[in-house]
C-alpha cells in the first residue's frame, strides 16, 4: 500500500509541475506515421514515434524560416551601371 501511494504522489507531483508541451507537427506526424507502420510493417509505436520527430523537424524548419528577416527586401534598387540621375 506505501508503494501505491507514494507512486501516485510522484505522478500527482509530475502532473502538477509539468508545463504545457509544444507539440506543433508531433500529433499529425505521430498518427501519419503510427498508421504507416502499423499497415506497413505491423510496428505502429515506431511509426508514431518517427512521424513525431519528423513533424517536430519540419515545424522547427518552418518557423525558423518564418522568424529570418529577408534582408534583400529592405534594400532599395539602384538603377545599374552608369545611371546616376542627373538631369541637365
Amino acid at each position: 500500500m506505501r508503494i501505491v501511494s507514494t507512486l501516485s504522489a510522484v505522478a500527482l507531483a509530475t502532473l502538477v509541475t509539468a508545463g504545457a508541451a509544444e507539440a506543433k507537427g508531433c500529433i499529425k506526424g505521430a498518427i501519419i506515421g503510427g498508421l504507416a507502420g502499423h499497415y506497413l510493417a505491423e510496428r505502429g509505436v515506431v511509426g508514431a514515434v518517427a512521424g513525431c520527430l519528423g513533424g517536430r523537424y519540419l515545424a522547427n524548419r518552418k518557423a525558423r524560416r518564418e522568424r529570418e528577416i529577408d534582408y534583400g527586401s529592405r534594400v532599395q534598387p539602384r538603377g545599374g551601371y552608369g545611371q546616376r540621375g542627373y538631369s541637365y
